[in-house]
């Protein structure tokens, strides 16, 4: 009998990229497609769905504690994209650390700088217009002060847009006007997600689905899935805290470097620096042993370019190149940690 060395055994530790689908949104899904009528139909099939459709919206606003509106999306990067281009309100800021989702719709908004923990200061979020600041940093898991710059935008007559494609279904929400969230972060499937909004008065209509905010299909059986992965819960996440402080330290002692780790994260999120060994280096060494990890962002890793938040973080680029993201899962445990710890300390030592 051939014994496999658990070594060998794959290690998925790039759940911030995106997670396994949960049986109970596997489940879900497979229900959805026996419901196939189009939602915004006439007919009887069509509005049995549609039935479905908002009974989903209120469960997931439920799940949320949510009391907003709610316009389901292909996912948070849709929904980024609603807000920004749909907004009664111009864009006037982001924060220099956002997801490119959020960047590449920026235009000649001014960015936010952060200090070297990545964070935002609340008093230069005080302007008029739309500002985009995340609640969780999608490659340090850096969490913003999302109260304190609400009160700051709001007091100056703004609106706050918050990614929450990191947070969202894991920590609660923040109090903001607008907020995206990806189904896939927490348990759902790929090519769903929302965008919540506190007031329709806040968003521009465009004609179309979901009241006239979007148009296209609703996916019906994409919105039941994502809701049963919120209303699976996030009671591992205490776990989840633990684990990455096992994470931290055990790669401070083999001579690593937190990026930001005296600063709040979201527990499922760390950043860490190899000194002398770049992070593509890294990549294929912890692939070849069946360990998948990434280098920031999952939308841009493949080009392993330098990162944008680590170098508003003020990082060289020399360092900022040796810096990869480790993020963990409901399934994560001690073990993989351990396994993963030794890896690291093995390829830093190896020259």
């Amino acid at each position: 009998m051939t014994v496999i060395s658990s070594a060998a055994m794959p290690l998925y530790l790039d759940h911030a990229a995106t997670t396994p689908l949960l049986a109970e949104a596997r489940a879900a899904l497979l229900a959805g497609f026996d419901r196939w009528a189009n939602p915004s139909s006439p007919h009887a099939p069509g509005r049995a769905a549609r039935a479905l459709l908002e009974d989903a919206r209120g469960r997931l606003k439920a799940a949320l504690g949510w009391a907003g509106e709610v316009v389901f999306t292909s996912g948070a990067s849709e929904a980024l994209a609603l807000a920004i281009h749909g907004s009664a309100l111009p864009l006037a800021a982001v924060s220099a650390v956002e997801h490119e989702a959020v960047l590449r719709h920026a235009g000649a908004a001014a960015r936010l700088p952060t200090d070297a923990c990545g964070l935002v200061r609340p008093a230069d979020c005080a302007l008029v217009g739309l500002v985009a600041v995340q609640q969780a940093n999608n490659e340090t898991g850096v969490l913003q002060p999302l109260h304190a710059i609400a009160e700051a935008v709001r007091g100056a007559g703004g609106r706050l847009l918050a990614d929450c494609a990191q947070g969202a279904g894991k920590l609660a929400l923040p109090d903001a006007d607008l907020i995206a969230l990806s189904a896939h972060k927490f348990g759902g499937p790929v090519g769903v997600g929302a965008l919540l909004v506190r007031d329709w008065a806040m968003l521009r209509p465009t004609g179309g689905q979901e009241r006239g905010y979007r148009g296209g299909t609703e996916n019906l059986p994409g919105v039941l899935a994502m809701v049963a992965a919120l209303e699976a819960g996030a009671d591992w996440l205490d776990r989840a805290v633990a684990l990455r402080d096992r994470l931290d330290a055990g790669l401070v002692a083999a001579g690593g470097e937190v990026i930001a780790g005296e600063t709040a994260r979201v527990p499922t999120i760390g950043a860490y620096r190899m000194p002398g060994r770049s992070a593509r280096a890294q990549l294929i060494g912890f692939d070849a042993q069946g360990i998948a990890v990434s280098a920031g962002s999952a939308c841009s890793s493949g080009s392993l370019k330098t990162s944008h938040v680590l170098a508003a973080m003020g990082l060289e680029p020399a360092a900022a190149g040796e810096v990869i993201r480790v993020s963990l899962g409901r399934e994560t445990s001690a073990a993989d940690i351990d396994r993963f710890v030794a890896a690291w300390a093995g390829m830093k030592d190896r020259r």
